[in-house]
């Protein structure tokens, strides 16, 4: 017992001293760090790492523009964690790697590749992966204290969309798209497929007989997009289609699986601003959380102690 008691003695007093040299090593960390947040060292590592991040993606002007600005969003981004963990909110690492794996989509690449291109390039993934983090995690505190706060004039955002009504904005279509696939790493060009799209043109003499006429022509697809308002296309369709008939079909334009034209079965004159209106509110109420966002984050910086040395 006596032997058993003097081992836990020892035990608990190394514990103790391992405890107080690590409690020591962070204080004489922060002391040195160049950066701290409310004593939080932000390491030349972290800088270097995120400015390395930021030359990838061709900010900054300058090495030293670029540690500036590394620094300053390092800065912002431990602010933002605080502040999520002050509101009980935790990022998952399974979080991150889907928004990382989705940076990797986006660029047309692999989660393995784009690691890749990170390492290559200097840049310790990582960081961005921090990044990432800090992102979602602020994403979900606006979210949290500052959208309800957010309040939008529907008067205001219908008298916004009357606005900007024009006369080929004015229609309300049932359409089908007309569809020359050019299939991935086929190597058929652009515009061979408009080419025989112009042919299909020639040929075609209505809704009833899109099919009959593209089976004519190889990887030639037909397909109902039903009831389309002119507000809900890209301005230039609309402004095309405005100017045909019932029975004519769209000019064939370049798009990202082949050569499409809209081909228009129902016209009718119809002012619907609902598809403005929710276009309207989705940036006026981005633009509103962004003022509110922006002015939550100064408050917070200007709260925050931050030594720089």
């Amino acid at each position: 017992a006596e032997h058993m008691r003097h081992w836990l003695a020892l035990r608990t007093a190394g514990i103790c001293l391992a405890l107080g040299l690590a409690l020591m090593a962070a204080a004489v960390q922060a002391q040195g760090a160049r950066v701290t947040v409310n004593g939080q060292p932000i390491t030349d590592q972290q800088i270097n790492d995120r400015a390395n991040l930021l030359r990838l993606e061709g900010q900054g002007s300058s090495n030293s523009a670029r540690v500036q600005l590394a620094t300053d969003s390092l800065i912002d981004d431990m602010i933002k964690m605080a502040e999520a963990t002050r509101l009980g909110i935790s990022v998952s690492d399974g979080q991150v790697d889907s928004a990382f794996a989705n940076i990797a989509t986006n660029m047309r690449s692999s989660v393995t590749n784009l690691n890749s291109i990170l390492t290559q390039n200097g840049v310790n993934p990582q960081s961005l992966r921090d990044r990432l983090e800090a992102a979602i995690a602020w994403q979900q505190v606006v979210s949290q204290v500052l959208r309800s706060r957010v309040q939008l004039s529907e008067l205001d955002l219908e008298l916004q969309a009357a606005e900007q009504v024009t006369p080929a904005l004015g229609f309300d279509y049932i359409l089908k798209e007309v569809l020359f696939v050019i299939p991935q790493g086929s190597g058929i060009s652009a515009s061979r497929r408009t080419a025989e799209a112009n042919q299909f043109r020639s040929r075609y003499t209505g809704c009833d007989t899109a099919v009959e006429v593209a089976i004519q022509f190889t990887d030639a697809a037909v397909r109902d997009l039903g009831r389309r308002h002119a507000t809900q296309l890209p301005e230039a369709i609309a402004n095309e289609l405005a100017g045909l008939t019932v029975g004519q079909i769209s000019s064939p334009r370049v798009v990202e699986n082949g050569v499409s034209m809209l081909a228009i079965c129902e016209k009718a004159e119809a002012e619907d601003l609902t598809f403005l209106t929710e276009e309207l509110r989705q940036e006026a109420g981005t633009d509103a959380l962004q003022a509110e966002a922006e002015a939550y984050l100064g408050r917070l910086r200007s709260s925050a102690t931050i030594i720089r040395r």
